[in-house]
């Protein structure tokens, strides 16, 4: 089995994001074009905004440092390191309340999509 220091990659991603003019730093740390399920270190600066989008399948945010607001529509939601938390199914946005970095986690369903080329 093959391990990550999230701890090391969280700090590495973060004094990255600092010194970036986008106030971001992203690694994939599992996953990828082959794969079903994709996790993603994202830190961003204080005040940081990941503009609207939509997820590609079923996902998570889990924060291991700092806190966050994740928006869809008229709702939100903060939370903080240590909190996991499900994305809606619908477009939204992330914001960096302070220092942050999350663990995105998505599921995308390419084992079906495979299968519909092979058809």
């Amino acid at each position: 089995m093959e391990t990550t220091s999230l701890t090391a990659l969280s700090d590495q991603h973060l004094q990255n994001a600092r010194a970036s003019s986008t106030g971001r730093s992203a690694a994939t740390v599992y996953g990828g074009q082959q794969h079903d399920l994709r996790q993603t270190l994202v830190a961003m600066r204080a005040g940081t905004v990941l503009g609207e989008h939509q997820a590609p399948g079923e996902a998570t945010l889990q924060v291991l440092q700092g806190r966050v607001t994740l928006r869809a529509g008229e709702e939100s939601w903060t939370l903080g390191a240590g909190d996991l938390g499900a994305i809606p199914a619908v477009r939204h946005d992330l914001a960096a309340d302070e220092d942050a970095v999350v663990l995105l986690t998505v599921a995308t369903d390419r084992t079906a999509a495979r299968a519909n080329q092979d058809v």
